[in-house]
């Protein structure tokens, strides 16, 4: 999984502005998109377009945005190593940031590669930078967002016709337009959000104009995981805010479920608004069970499982007051190896929990993803072969349960023809 931000400036006097430090500031709202890569291209002083990329979180790339200028820029975070922006050097120079994968190229950047490659073609060949991208997006499939900058100082961005992957404008007065994989890093910039981009939309911006143009066949299926998992709670989607989807999950969890219990805890960051909801339908206290230590880590990002432990510990120490003598309501956003969550079981154990009841505020995973989630082999899915009391009894908890596909649905509150679950359904692709 992956961030796109970019920062394109309009008018004569464009040079004057500094867009690298908005991008950056774009790139850490998106952190939790992925914290493995990171990557920057802008335009600089002289006109020519130029990239940086460093191994980590975006803050590796703070010296270069402290000492580099640029009036328009694009940035890229991954949850992939070596995973940086795409450059495409002939027959024209330019960039590329996507979120996704582009066709059944299984490489993440030859993908986009592909796409670079194609624009660049068209554009060689006398086609405009918008109707080059249009016709880009729809000869190739797959389900991605994306960003490119030219030499030529053109900025296109657009998501493909079957969309997956979110993609939002934004604009700061008529001096500068922002693209983002969220509108919560819109926000963060102090931009206004203008629109959320449709499957096949593109747009093109240049110095003096933004227009807009759409291929044809688009039908929109968003990935059911950006309002689960991976987006912030204060971005939304599709004109829906990911928290009321998040509270509305935890509303459905209660409704089905009278297991008698003291206090509802939400882990991790992501499940808090499950658990609020849950706990205002069950009349049940909602407590702060945990305190993070350090910067935030997504454990999940992690590639090994010693990582993760160590991750999960760090941002998350039981409060003993919350959870001693106290029955529990565990609610996590997601389930993927279970290692970690019998870990936080064990560890509400020891800070002397009487009973932990998981209920989980997805469905159970148990496919791959073909658009570019990050999520594990499938051998190494526990729900892929275990039920829900055999996973209670591996993780250690007193009872465990999933939200169901036509609940999450609900919540969403999209029709499931507009909804990707495949995660959630194995080889349905919807």
């Amino acid at each position: 999984m992956t961030g796109v931000f970019a920062l394109y400036t309009f008018g004569e006097e464009r040079e004057k502005w500094n867009s690298i430090r908005f991008v950056y500031y774009g790139l850490q709202a998106l952190q939790g998109r992925g914290q493995e890569s990171s990557s920057i291209a802008w335009i600089n002083s002289s006109g020519e377009l130029v990239t940086a990329s460093a191994k980590g979180p975006v803050n590796r790339l703070l010296d270069i945005v402290e000492k580099e200028k640029g009036h328009t820029a694009i940035g890229l975070v991954s949850a992939y190593e070596e995973d940086y922006i795409v450059c495409v050097e002939k027959p024209v120079k330019l960039v590329v940031a996507g979120d996704g994968r582009v066709g059944e190229v299984e490489d993440r950047r030859e993908s986009f590669r592909l796409l670079g490659q194609y624009v660049a073609g068209e554009v060689a060949r006398g086609c405009d930078i918008l109707n080059a991208t249009v016709k880009a997006v729809s000869e190739l499939d797959g389900g991605y967002s994306f960003i490119i900058l030219t030499e030529r100082q053109e900025l296109v961005c657009g998501r493909s016709r079957i969309g997956v992957k979110p993609l939002v404008i934004g604009s700061i007065g008529f001096d500068m337009g922002c693209v983002s994989s969220e509108s919560a890093a819109v926000d963060v910039v102090g931009a206004t959000l203008s629109s959320e981009l449709s499957a096949g939309e593109v747009v093109a911006m240049t110095p003096l104009s933004i227009r807009r143009d759409k291929a044809d066949g688009g039908r929109e299926m968003i990935c059911s995981f950006e309002y689960v998992y991976l987006s912030r709670p204060d971005s939304q989607i599709l004109g829906r805010p990911v928290y009321e989807v998040r509270e509305k999950i935890g509303e459905i969890l209660a409704k089905h479920d009278d297991v008698s219990a003291n206090v509802v805890i939400g882990i991790p960051d992501t499940a808090i608004p499950f658990a609020l909801g849950y706990s205002r339908m069950r009349g049940l206290p909602c407590k702060l069970g945990f305190v993070r230590t350090g910067e935030p880590v997504r454990s999940a990002l992690k590639l090994t499982q010693l990582e993760r432990l160590i991750g999960l510990q760090l941002k998350l120490n039981p409060i003993s007051s919350s959870v001693d003598g106290k029955d529990i309501v565990l609610i996590d956003d997601s389930l993927v190896r279970g290692n970690t969550l019998k870990n936080v079981v064990s560890s509400l154990r020891r800070k002397g929990a009487l009973q932990v009841h998981v209920r989980v505020g997805s469905p159970p995973i148990v496919d791959g993803c073909p658009y570019g989630a990050e999520i594990p082999p499938v051998d190494e899915l526990i729900a892929r072969d275990l039920s829900s009391d055999e996973i209670s009894r591996v993780i250690g908890c007193d009872s465990f349960s999933y939200l169901a596909v036509a609940d999450l649905i609900e919540a969403i509150g999209l029709n499931l023809s507009n909804v990707c679950v495949k995660c959630f359904r194995g080889g349905d692709r919807r």
